[in-house]
């Protein structure tokens, strides 16, 4: 009996009952069917020898699929704890996922892993890859099921088999002797797996809760192609030299202190003035744009984060109460109560909207100390929060006024490379229907209407409402994420907003959050390692580097540190009794766009002899000339 299959460019090809995926992908080249990781079918991810039995839709997903890539880490994943527990059989497997950039397993060992060991699990893998041993799916009962895992001992898996819901199947997959619960897909066999590099190890609480054991933990990394591993190995190499943790504290722009405590950043001055400077041009931009600035309390009672929902379900990522006057009141975990209740301060007309508030806003959130990263992941960071609060008939307008305002902001910063989302209503939500399809309409006109390419978040929406996502790519091909377009009918609601319409009556507004920066923090985290510390010009703390080449010509570098100073170009002098060469190589290290060193010849001619960063000599200028030229670069940003 035949069946149709329906393949992502509408066109229908006729197949035998009980065709696999595999077996498509061959019907069409045996190129395709040797780079096919993993298949979709009717939506449903499948493995490659799955067996079709009625008309469906097909998608067949390659390596630069990023659904394709996480089936076939987690099947690296496999593939190690079986490698490991050859070489270490006492040992207890936990979870091993795949992640963003590879996959880790977690290991209940004794005996921590030591780096030799690494080297020892990695061959046993590539061994394994070479007995080509296949990933063979099968489904037990419950009780077969614990019986299976408590005669190997496996406690981590039989905690894992008590989540599974009495109605889904508990399937399993196995290569060689080893299984493992699992819902896959994975590969078809190991030999697949072409080359392999096990990263790092490190601790692990279970469930990451610190009241658990301590496991072990071993990250890795794998690839169709060694080309494709020496490239993402180099990558590594690059990002390390562009950790903003690194550079933060080269270019002394900001610390962590015990003392004060984990995830509370301490701005030194020069991340203190680059930070003034983001923040004085955001207000400038904000101002153009007709936004309204506001500025809220670091705390608020306990009633109002009731009504927000956030002591219901957000609780335990918010810090304890502190009692005052008999009441409970909580640091804020987010702005938008506090400008809500701004707009619920008089009684608001149609013909006031719409309303922008902004607000470079301070909330503070508990992480667990194991979550905490450098600036990317705090515990005190400050939000570039806004809220547009409009009618039904403005949305449109508004939405494309707000994409057109972050993109603009972010490539101020030197951003280019661009993916953005428009993530859909979720399986749960809250609100009308009428407003989610109003809401996502706008997004989607918007969009289009800008020609802004995007891709669509099927379900990614939050709860509370659909949403843009603007991401960053790197020149490691990295993923940040930076603004967010977020419609939101669950605060409105639950605060219940309003305003009077032409007919005189109550009307509930839109509301649209947005955050073009995101948290200041990460933000500035970003842009660190985006620009790997070679900030663009109007950025920089010190933008001219002045280096008198003795004590004999400090005055004049003096006034020209003055004239510097009264054109608003930020200079710093460096005095030290040191020669001329280390002065310039300490320069380039603190990323110094420009060095100007002043002599003789430069002091008699009113001049400076100018360096640039990484491009070296520029040549003699007089100091009025290339202060004119420092200017100039400096507005185009």
């Amino acid at each position: 009996m035949e069946i149709n299959i329906k393949f992502p460019d509408n066109s229908i090809r006729k197949y035998s009952q009980g065709v696999t995926p595999l077996q498509i992908a061959e019907s069409i080249s045996m190129g395709l069917a040797k780079n096919t990781i993993t298949s979709k079918v009717n939506g449903k991810l499948v493995d490659l020898d799955f067996s079709i039995n009625e008309d469906s839709q097909i998608e067949l997903l390659k390596f630069d699929n990023p659904i394709a890539k996480g089936v076939y880490w987690h099947s690296t994943a496999h593939l190690m704890a079986q490698a490991v527990q050859i070489l270490f059989p006492d040992v207890k497997v936990a979870i091993g996922p795949a992640i963003e950039s590879g996959f880790y397993y977690d290991f209940d060992k004794e005996i921590p892993f030591v780096d030799s060991d690494l080297i020892k699990i990695e061959n046993k893998m590539k061994e394994l890859i070479k007995q080509k041993l296949e990933y063979t799916r099968s489904e037990l009962a419950e009780p077969e099921a614990y019986k299976l895992f408590k005669e190997k001992g496996e406690i981590y898996k039989l905690e894992k088999l008590e989540e599974i819901p009495d109605d889904e199947t508990i399937s399993f997959y196995k290569q060689g002797d080893f299984v493992d619960l699992c819902r896959g897909p994975h590969l078809l066999n190991t030999k697949q797996i072409k080359a392999i590099k096990l990263l790092k190890f490190s601790g692990a609480y279970w469930r990451g809760d610190e009241k658990n054991k301590m496991l072990q933990r071993i990250y890795g990394i794998s690839f169709p192609s060694n080309k494709e591993l020496k490239i993402h190995l180099h990558n590594l190499e690059e990002a390390k030299k562009r950790d903003h943790r690194k550079l933060g504290k080269e270019l002394d722009l900001f610390s962590f202190s015990e003392s004060i405590g984990a995830g509370l950043v301490l701005w030194h001055p020069n991340g203190a003035m680059m930070r003034s400077i983001i923040e004085d041009y955001w207000k400038e931009q904000h101002f153009k744009a007709n936004y309204k600035l506001v500025n809220t309390p670091h705390i608020g009672k306990a009633e109002l984060w009731e009504t927000s929902g956030h002591l219901e379900f957000y609780s335990e990522d918010m810090y304890s109460p502190i009692i005052v006057d008999g009441q409970e009141y909580y640091l804020k975990p987010m702005n938008c109560p506090f400008h809500i209740e701004i707009y619920k301060s008089t009684k608001r007309s149609y013909r006031e909207l719409p309303i922008k508030y902004a607000e470079m806003g301070t909330v503070y959130r508990y992480e667990k100390s194991g979550a905490l990263h450098g600036l990317m992941r705090v515990r005190g960071f400050t939000q570039d929060d806004a809220h547009i609060i409009c009618t039904k008939e403005q949305i449109n307008e508004e939405i494309e006024k707000i994409i057109e305002f972050s993109f603009s902001m972010l490539k101020a910063f030197g951003f280019q490379d661009f993916l953005v989302y428009l993530a859909t209503k979720p399986k749960k939500s809250v609100g009308e229907k009428e407003d989610w399809d109003t809401s996502q309409n706008a997004l989607k006109i918007a969009l289009e209407k800008l020609q802004i390419n995007y891709e669509v978040d099927e379900g990614g929406g939050a709860f509370y409402g659909p949403k843009i996502d603007i991401k960053i790519k790197d020149a490691l091909n990295r993923i940040w994420q930076c603004s967010t377009i977020q419609f939101d009918f669950n605060l409105s609601t639950r605060f219940k907003m309003e305003y009077i319409g032409k007919d005189n009556k109550p009307h509930k507004p839109f509301m649209v959050h947005r955050a073009l920066l995101g948290s200041l923090e990460r933000f500035f985290g970003t842009l660190i390692e985006y620009h790997a510390g070679n900030f663009p010009l109007w950025l920089c703390p010190v933008q001219v580097k002045i280096l008198p080449i003795s004590e004999h010509y400090e005055e004049y570098a003096k006034q020209v540190h003055e004239s510097l100073l009264k054109s608003g170009i930020r200079s710093e002098i460096d005095f030290r009794n040191e020669k001329i060469g280390f002065k310039i190589r300490e320069a380039e290290l603190m990323k110094n766009p420009y060095m100007f060193i002043v002599g003789q010849k430069e002091q008699e001619n009113n001049a400076v002899s100018v360096r640039k960063h990484t491009k070296g000599d520029l040549g003699s200028f007089s100091l009025e000339e290339f202060i004119e030229k420092l200017l100039s670069e400096i507005s185009k940003k």
